[in-house]
């Protein structure tokens, strides 16, 4: 019974993980960026929760509103800061990006402090459930629901609808889908906000399981970046994939390896690109 309870908290991570890594992906994969600071969205997500919670005392209308703030702070970095660099070298976005995780870093201990905020649950999701036996907090059970409904919406989405076939030529080639006339530039605001919406979301859900606090994001890059490495660069399947493993990878690596978990990861990452180094479901490499 304990391996199902911690496969079902790999499940809630990884789908946590998941609502991080696809925005991630979707950037990395058309705008061609390498955002460090995505993992400083999941950080303001999970405070901007935590404001609006003291504002409203409705934790349903703070995570609506989290991602909607995060949102408007991504398309404000993609317009003014990132998008003069796409024609410069990718070691000037690194830069640009790494300092904007102190930046934000430093302005959220500015404001909350430096000590560790929790964000209580909703009510109806306070207690605890049964599931074949194991017994499990009521909102884990919810964060892995929410997960797989909000991976059906984004598949439904990318795959069924025009933005997302026009989101899906920009991964696949910028520069083509601009010369057919739509406004990439437009596009690429529109993804990076998304992008940034979908992190703070992740950022707000998590509050209840692993509190808030100011390194939070540089925490959670690791693991997200893995997993754009393992799913491939602008894959939705490959980020629900890739997620679920290291969640698993992870949780089961803090019980049976505690001292060296994260080894555990980076073994799973190494075996998947010797195998295939473009990811699971990536473009075959030219």
């Amino acid at each position: 019974m304990d391996i199902v309870s911690q496969a079902l908290n790999g499940l809630a991570y990884g789908t946590l993980l998941f609502l991080l890594s696809v925005g991630l992906t979707l950037i990395f994969g058309m705008l061609d960026v390498v955002n460090l600071a995505h993992g400083s969205f999941y950080m303001l997500g999970a405070y901007a929760g935590i404001a609006a919670l003291a504002l409203t005392g409705n934790f349903w209308i703070a995570a609506i509103a989290a991602p909607l703030v995060v949102g408007l702070v991504g398309a404000l970095v993609e317009r003014g800061l990132l998008r003069p660099l796409y024609r410069r070298s990718s070691l000037d976005q690194v830069l640009l990006t790494f300092g904007l995780i102190y930046l934000f870093e430093d302005l959220i201990k500015w404001g909350w402090g430096g000590r560790i905020r929790s964000i209580a649950p909703p009510e109806i999701f306070s207690g605890r459930v049964t599931l074949g036996g194991v017994t499990l907090p009521a909102y884990r059970v919810f964060v892995i629901a929410f997960g797989l409904l909000v991976a059906i919406l984004l598949w439904i989405v990318i795959e069924k609808t025009r933005l997302g076939a026009v989101i899906r030529a920009g991964v696949y080639d910028a520069e083509m889908t601009a010369g057919l006339g739509i406004d990439i530039g437009r596009v690429f605001t529109l993804v990076f906000a998304f992008g940034a919406a979908l992190g703070g979301l992740s950022g707000v859900i998590a509050g209840p399981i692993q509190s808030a606090y100011p390194s939070m994001g540089i925490s959670i890059l690791i693991p997200a970046l893995i997993v754009v490495v393992i799913g491939g660069l602008g894959s939705l399947k490959g980020s629900f994939v890739g997620s679920l493993i290291i969640g698993q990878a992870e949780t089961f690596g803090k019980v049976w390896l505690p001292g060296v978990s994260m080894l555990m990861i980076y073994m799973v990452m190494a075996l998947i690109v010797l195998l295939r180094p473009q990811g699971l479901f990536g473009r075959p490499l030219r």
